[in-house]
């Protein structure tokens, strides 16, 4: 259910029925209550007396923080990656983006959303910060909801790999500097893209 809101095959605002979830996941009404309770806690729901419980909207200011969260930490990751990082995590993002390239002739947006975080998280394996990735990732739910919202929204995502190489380039030359231009430009396209899908999705953002 979670990787269904934040994915939007459940989009926001959508009232959720704990009947139609047991049928779907094929288990009795008390694991999906149990469920609820613990999307609520991480922000994706809202239990609503009388009104039953709804998927969350997208909260601006939660996408903005979260933004400025992964910028300060991915600038500072990719530095460290690129004085020192292991050749087989360098192998392990040279087959990412092979399978990003692939995937941008089918136009996929479920493996580009997924192979995009996978890159992201190969960035922080490969420098010993698999925990930082995993609080990071807690914190960072809307903003991970609007990205995906901008890929279904436009498939033209050749940018999005085209600044994936220029940072594996990078890494490979250790050129710390062009490697954090190339982040910051990578992490901050979104607040363009975020000012449009709040004009044309209204009803998704609160």
């Amino acid at each position: 259910m979670k990787q269904q809101i934040i994915t939007l095959k459940i989009l926001p605002g959508t009232s959720l029925s704990e009947n139609e979830m047991a049928i779907q996941f094929n288990v009795s009404r008390t694991p999906v209550r149990e469920s609820f309770v613990r999307l609520a806690q991480e922000g994706l729901v809202q239990v609503l007396p009388q009104r039953g419980t709804l998927v969350s909207l997208i909260d601006r200011s939660l996408v903005e923080e979260a933004r400025f969260m992964r910028l300060q930490l991915e600038c500072a990751i990719i530095e460290i990656a690129c004085n020192d990082f292991p050749g087989s995590s360098l192998n392990e993002l040279a087959m990412n983006l092979s399978k990003q390239k692939a995937f941008l002739e089918y136009e996929d947006s479920d493996h580009i959303f997924t192979l995009d975080q996978q890159f992201h998280f190969i960035l922080f394996a490969g420098v010993n910060k698999i925990h930082t990735w995993h609080t990071m990732s807690q914190l960072t739910i809307h903003l991970d909801r609007s990205r995906k919202l901008r890929l279904l929204d436009n498939n033209d995502w050749k940018q999005i790999y085209e600044q994936h190489c220029q940072i594996f380039e990078a890494i490979q030359k250790k050129d710390a500097t062009f490697a954090i231009q190339v982040m910051k430009q990578h992490l901050n396209r979104g607040i363009d893209d975020f000012a449009m899908l709040n004009q044309k999705y209204p009803d998704y953002f609160i």
